[in-house]
């Protein structure tokens, strides 16, 4: 394979993952219903593993959860090396910062909960 076709091997694979993870168009060649549907259900897989790490966040936003973390989630799509509990806390970070979550208290590590 030469560098001319290894880069364009790189756009189209990065142009493909950006209509799947972060709402672009659909390539050339490829059947956009079947994009969107590959897209909502990586969508779903990521919203799961959000609400699997965080469910005290998704107990406060209830209803809220799903429309605001789509939005946050088309936005910023994952980082290259990041790590499902990052993308967790960012997204609750993000909330809290939009005022749809209230701040977070620190935890007192002397302090122990209430059984």
């Amino acid at each position: 394979m030469t560098g001319d076709q290894r880069e364009r091997l790189a756009l189209a694979q990065a142009e493909l993952l950006t209509a799947l993870l972060a709402g672009g168009p659909s390539p050339a060649g490829f059947d956009q219903r079947l994009l969107r549907v590959e897209a909502n259900s990586l969508l779903a897989k990521r919203r799961g593993i959000v609400a699997m790490l965080g469910p005290e966040v998704t107990d406060v936003l209830a209803d809220r959860f799903r429309p605001l973390f789509d939005e946050y989630a088309r936005a910023h799509p994952r980082r290259t090396g990041s790590r499902a509990r990052e993308d967790a806390a960012d997204f609750a970070a993000w909330a809290r910062e939009r005022g749809e979550l209230p701040s977070a208290k620190p935890k007192r590590w002397w302090r122990r909960d209430a059984t």
